[in-house]
């Protein structure tokens, strides 16, 4: 298994729309290349939560796949969303992401239903099942219920399966990441930006990050100084972004907070369907200030966007 099975530093993209709320897909094109030309994202997780997945369709999401898949090529995987609380309507978007293109799958726990570990296990294993793509497993407890969350075990009874090859980790559970990386050959990617560097400290080796979406080259240059053994300027770097990933994720909803940046930068994003709301003009105006005082933070000086030709 390769150490970085769909790339290492993911953004979870937004998915813009138009004014009229139909899904932009020149703009979802645009926001792809400026994220891996611009931003040196490797991989783009789309259909996710930030990508607000449960409000768009299984043919807007496939039509997303192509058109992201088609505008970044072989520079950058790229990684849907899948997961639902039907067996058989996840079964079907991953079919539909593999048919469209997709590099690799994200399937979060089943939520609502309540089913026991068990019916998780075989839930994920069914989906892993039903394509060729690698697929890694979303845990996120605070979005699917407490009673979701994967336990230790089931992680590492779905380890097992070949194309089972990672982790996107929102538990907020180290002991729990510690315990399964440990016993497991499973890639951790964190999946909240505050927990980017404590998971790294503990082996984790790739990050899916919100905030990537308005700062891609800070939230990458913590694991590149990491991964190059200068852990003091990592947690530098770390320190410096938390004001603005506290900005972006606790006062709304994330992907509020990127819509209401991109709006004020005049880049596609468009608004938020129901039953989400737009930010109002005084948390945009936060989010604004939090955003240019990150950007301006002396950690960053030597972080120059990345641009490819």
């Amino acid at each position: 298994m390769a150490e970085h099975p769909l790339g290492r530093r993911a953004a979870a993209m937004i998915t813009p729309f138009t004014a009229d709320g139909a899904l932009d897909v020149e703009g979802a094109q645009r926001l792809a290349v400026h994220l891996t030309d611009r931003g040196g994202c490797d991989a783009l997780v789309v259909s996710g939560t930030t990508g607000e997945s449960p409000t768009t369709t299984d043919a807007e999401k496939a039509t997303l796949v192509r058109a992201v898949v088609e505008a970044v090529g072989e520079r950058a995987s790229v990684i849907a969303g899948v997961g639902t609380n039907d067996t058989r309507h996840s079964l079907a978007l991953a079919r539909s992401a593999e048919a469209a293109g997709a590099d690799g799958l994200l399937v979060v726990t089943p939520y609502y239903s309540r089913p026991s570990q068990e019916g998780i296990v075989h839930h994920l294993r069914t989906v892993a099942d039903a394509t060729g793509l690698p697929m890694l497993l979303y845990d996120v407890p605070a979005r699917t219920g407490s009673g979701t969350a994967l336990s230790a075990d089931s992680l590492r009874r779905l380890a097992e399966h070949p194309r089972v090859v990672g982790v996107k980790d929102s538990a907020y559970d180290l002991m729990k990441s510690g315990r399964v990386l440990a016993d497991t050959d499973l890639v951790y990617y964190s999946g909240a930006d505050e927990t980017n560097l404590p998971l790294f400290a503990i082996g984790a080796r790739a990050y899916v990050s919100t905030v990537a979406n308005v700062a891609a080259p800070q939230v990458r240059s913590v694991l590149d100084a990491f991964e190059a053994g200068d852990h003091a300027t990592a947690a530098r770097r770390h320190r410096a972004l938390l004001p603005l990933v506290e900005a972006v994720m606790t006062v709304v909803p994330g992907v509020v907070a990127v819509k209401a940046l991109f709006a004020a930068a005049g880049l596609p994003g468009g608004g938020v369907r129901g039953p989400l709301l737009p930010a109002d003009e005084g948390v945009t105006g936060r989010l604004v200030e939090a955003l240019k005082r990150a950007l301006a933070s002396p950690d960053f000086d030597r972080v120059p966007p990345t641009r490819r030709e």
